[in-house]
């Protein structure tokens, strides 16, 4: 997944939020910045997305309202076809607005841009999961007036999003008309010529219906290609002085209510907006309609401090088996809620639908999911909210009929999973990073076998567990061979990163092949009769096993590391010196040819492996890795940094693994990318928490084994984290010293500390950190060492961002 920066984007000069650990907050309006903080501040809960925009919807940087899994198609073009390509891509579109109150003072326009304003604040917080916005504005005309919303995107009614709107007048009477719209079809800015940023669709949705009822309108769409049908939906609770007028009116791509009044000094007009939305490939127009009309009247009968009352013990609830707190460096500690709350977003009611890569923040990769769930974000989810991690593999195994269609299409068995794609049909038109990128086979296997290791779901895994193992080991068994002398290679394919495509037996690839064909023999076992139904025998069952047991792992004993893929540290290294700092990310400018025959790592590969198959490697081995791989990786892709924290943190470099921390916990709230604009990098968010859970705190999970072996850097004095595991909610709080582990609720737990077992019951646990030797920090390609964390005058580290 290419991650390449926006050169046309402004740097963020000053800080454009404050850091605080519960939310945050935008103290000034910065036009400059509107695209960023429109997806930072957009709400979620992985069925509906809104963007943070304006309430008037103008100025804007960016329009974006989404339905997971909602997209057109588009054709994909190539200047050569090849067997296998697809034909046509996805891409998630904007859909019906119904965020936009528009507001006129002695009708003059509220614009931000025009007249004076005064103060403007909004803030995000992330435990009452609402968007709050002050405002006091002076019109051209020279009438004042505050301005109050409040936004949610219901986390318990999965359809439902609602605003409270509210207007006073300052000083003297004015005359107030607000319009609440629903508005399909909006015009869009340009995005440029970004891969990652969605193809523009001019106008994608075609009327089927529009239709008022007293302070309702609904508007019913379908898509041209793709033939979804969409309805959306809003309902108002207006409160005020007594003579208020109201109209209502809909037209195809328009449904608009706008009432008037006039206001003294000390009165205010309050709106409470509901919004309900609803899709669907099969159903029909009538039945969405209902759908909405029902979503409407249950958000309704709610009420507005129903829907927060909801909303907030919702993310109780969830904080209280997943917060991480962090004293010593504040801006990690609003990181890392932060990412938490935006991933839980993007999971929480997805329901058997994909989590994608910029969650539903933004069109940012055409709103395709990737690996990065099934790799980076499944597993916070499992460990904190694990049945959204159940529902995105469901996900998965619902669109195994297409994985089975496109392995045959290959000439291949069981299961081939696309690259990237929205419904299930593969969407990328690059196959050395797509369709070669067969480990994404394997990344879903591998979530499979944490979640049921944390959950102990055995329905799961009997349903769903066993066939996208059965299916994905298939895969391997006949995409890889056993050589003349006995040993199973898997040839041609591109592991993690994408500068080194097609290539013999990738470490990352080949290990966690060898998961999954053992997994798959293991389980199969335990459930013979499901086994049996998908016609697994016990030869098939056996040549899995003799496949990983004989698994080529290669391993130079010239230099005493392992290659990350055959052959791979034969190769000249790049001249990292002779590479001048605007030319990364390189894959923008120099050819693939010439990076794929070159020792240069895009994004962490063989440390990802030793972060995800730790047990295959020695301490030392993962020692002599690191060191290695830091020396070749330049980090032009936003997943890598987190890998490099929890490595660096298991190897000894723990004010390395700070740096890294950061990295990938501030990249949007920074914009270290300088592509926040469209949308959130959920699974480097991810990496906030792993940073910390499984970098410092040295979290590991396998077989029912939870262990942990925590070290913190000098720049932390203390982090504590809350986990879910079979059944038992345990925080663990670790300080430079010592270790105290605690069980919370549930089922007493066996646990692990630096390597020694121990039972955790009704009493906490405290134990001693070992001392460790510092090592040596090892060196980064030339002008591409993360951004040090803390000031050490012994190290005089490059600085990129």
């Amino acid at each position: 997944m290419s991650d390449q920066k926006e050169d046309d984007a402004p740097a963020i000069d000053r800080p454009v939020f404050t850091v605080e650990p519960w939310c945050v907050r935008e103290p000034e309006l910065r036009l400059d910045r509107l695209a960023q903080t429109e997806s930072v501040f957009a709400l979620s809960n992985g069925h509906v997305g809104l963007r943070g925009n304006l309430d008037e919807g103008e100025p804007h940087g960016l329009p974006g309202s989404y339905l997971n899994s909602f997209y057109e198609q588009r054709p994909l073009p190539y200047a050569e076809a090849g067997y296998g390509f697809p034909d046509s891509g996805q891409t998630v579109i904007n859909v019906t607005n119904g965020k936009l109150i528009r507001l006129l003072v002695d009708d003059e326009p509220f614009d931000v841009r025009y007249g004076r304003l005064h103060s403007h604040e909004r803030v995000l917080d992330m435990r009452a999961g609402t968007l709050t916005r002050t405002v006091e504005w002076t019109s051209p005309a020279d009438r004042t007036v505050r301005i109050n919303s409040v936004r949610l995107v219901s986390l318990t009614q999965r359809a439902v999003a609602a605003i409270c709107y509210e207007v006073e007048p300052v000083g003297h009477p004015v005359r107030i008309v607000v319009q609440s719209e629903l508005v399909a079809n909006e015009s869009l800015p340009d995005m440029g010529k970004d891969p990652r940023v969605a193809a523009a669709l001019e106008s994608p949705l075609m009327s089927e219906e529009h239709q008022t009822n007293g302070t309702k309108a609904i508007l019913v769409h379908r898509t041209r290609s793709s033939g979804l049908r969409m309805a959306a939906g809003m309902a108002h609770h207006i409160e005020g002085r007594d003579r208020i007028a109201v109209d209502c009116e809909s037209f195809p791509d328009v449904g608009r209510m706008t009432i008037a009044t006039r206001l003294e000094p000390g009165e205010k007009l309050r709106i409470v907006k509901f919004l309900a939305y609803g899709w669907s490939s099969q159903r029909s127009r009538p039945a969405l309609h209902d759908q909405v009309v029902a979503a409407l009247a249950g958000a309704r009968h709610a009420g507005w401090d129903g829907l927060l009352a909801e909303q907030r013990a919702y993310l109780d609830e969830f904080w209280c088996g997943a917060d991480v707190e962090v004293d010593g460096d504040a801006e990690v500690q609003q990181a890392v809620r932060f990412a938490l709350f935006h991933i839980l977003q993007a999971g929480a009611r997805a329901e058997r639908r994909m989590i994608p890569a910029k969650g539903l923040t933004g069109p940012g990769y055409d709103g395709h999911t990737f690996w990065d769930t099934e790799t980076f974000v499944l597993p916070v989810l499992i460990y904190t909210h694990p049945s959204a991690a159940a529902d995105a593999l469901a996900w998965r195994h619902m669109t195994l009929p297409l994985a089975f269609e496109h392995a045959d299409k290959l000439g291949l068995a069981g299961a081939a999973f696309p690259w990237r794609t929205i419904r299930g049909q593969e969407c990328s038109g690059y196959w050395p990073a797509g369709t070669a990128a067969f480990h994404i086979n394997a990344d879903i296997a591998d979530a499979v076998v944490r979640y049921v290791d944390a959950t102990q779901d055995e329905g799961f895994e009997r349903e769903i567990g066993l066939e996208l193992l059965v299916a994905t080991a298939r895969l391997w068994r006949r995409l890889g061979h056993h050589d003349v002398e006995g040993v199973f290679r898997i040839d041609g394919v591109t592991g993690p990163d994408e500068y080194s495509a097609v290539v013999d037996n990738n470490v990352y690839t080949n290990l966690m092949a060898r998961r999954n064909l053992r997994a798959a023999a293991a389980t199969a076992m335990r459930h013979p009769d499901r086994a049996e139904e998908l016609g697994v025998t016990t030869e098939e069952a056996a040549s899995w096993r003799d496949a990983a047991a004989s698994m080529l792992i290669p391993f130079d004993e010239r230099l005493g590391v392992h290659p990350q893929s055959e052959g791979f540290t034969n190769h000249a290294r790049w001249d990292f010196a002779g590479t001048a700092p605007e030319h990364y990310p390189l894959l923008l400018n120099y050819p693939y040819f010439d990076l794929y025959r070159k020792q240069v790592v895009k994004q962490a590969d063989l440390v990802l492996a030793m972060h995800l198959c730790s047990d295959a490697f020695t301490a030392e081995e993962k020692a002599r890795n690191f060191a290695y791989y830091e020396a070749l990786t330049v980090r032009d892709s936003s997943l890598s940094a987190q890998t490099q924290a929890v490595i660096a943190a298991e190897v000894g470099h723990l004010d390395l693994a700070h740096d890294y921390l950061a990295e990938t916990a501030l990249m949007d709230l920074h914009d270290l990318a300088r592509n926040t604009r469209d949308g959130l990098h959920i699974a480097s968010m991810a990496g906030a928490w792993s940073g910390l859970v499984a970098g410092f705190g040295g979290m590991r999970a396998c077989d029912g084994q939870l262990s942990f072996a925590p070290r913190l850097p000098g720049g932390i004095s203390r982090v504590a984290f809350r986990l879910r595991y079979r059944g038992s909610r345990l925080c663990v709080t670790v300080t430079a010293s010592t270790t105290s582990y605690e069980l919370l609720e549930g089922p007493e737990l066996k646990l692990v500390h630096h390597g020694e077992p121990f039972t955790l019951s009704d009493k906490p646990v405290v134990l001693d950190v070992p001392a460790m030797l510092p090592l040596p920090r090892p060196s980064q390609p030339h002008g591409r060492g993360p951004h040090p964390r803390r000031t050490d005058p012994t190290f005089q580290g490059p600085h990129h961002h």
